[in-house]
């Protein structure tokens, strides 16, 4: 896969910042990836996001996007507008939906694939060699759709 030129990635508010792209390693179903910085206009980081590119069982689980914002920053829907942005990158990349997976109990994380109007495919559990599950001890994933 060929990584893109992200320069495109802003709007009137926050400009997402590439930090680093990962090659994936499909033995082990790891898909390509891109990691950026999200920013004000000025350049301050405000928190990161992250685009994997492609499909497989693990991304149903574990999300095409992943996002985190600064403590200080948030209440002003900047992973909203981050995952808007990264759903143009998806484009660009031919994909014609992603998910977007949050732990049942985080709310904020909720209301922000609600926002972007991603369908609610249920909670799931995840599968007995999942990473999450052996790694971080989580058993169930909140997974949203959204078609491009």
């Amino acid at each position: 896969m060929e990584f893109l030129d992200t320069s495109f990635l802003q709007n009137d508010e926050i400009k997402l910042v590439l930090e680093k792209t990962y090659a994936g390693n499909l033995a082990i179903n790891w898909v390509p990836a891109y990691s950026f910085y999200i920013c004000d206009l000025k350049g301050n980081k405000m928190g990161k996001c992250d685009l994997r590119i492609g499909y497989s069982e693990g991304l149903f689980y574990g999300g095409h996007i992943g996002y985190t914002i600064d403590e200080k920053y948030r209440s002003n829907h900047y992973s909203a507008k981050a995952c808007k942005l990264l759903f143009e990158l998806a484009k660009k990349h031919d994909m014609e939906y992603l998910y977007i997976t949050t732990n049942p109990d985080n709310h904020a994380s909720n209301k922000i694939c609600e926002y972007l109007n991603g369908e609610f495919l249920g909670i799931f559990e995840l599968p007995e060699d999942n990473d999450m599950r052996i790694n971080d001890n989580e058993t169930h994933k909140s997974i949203y759709k959204f078609v491009l």
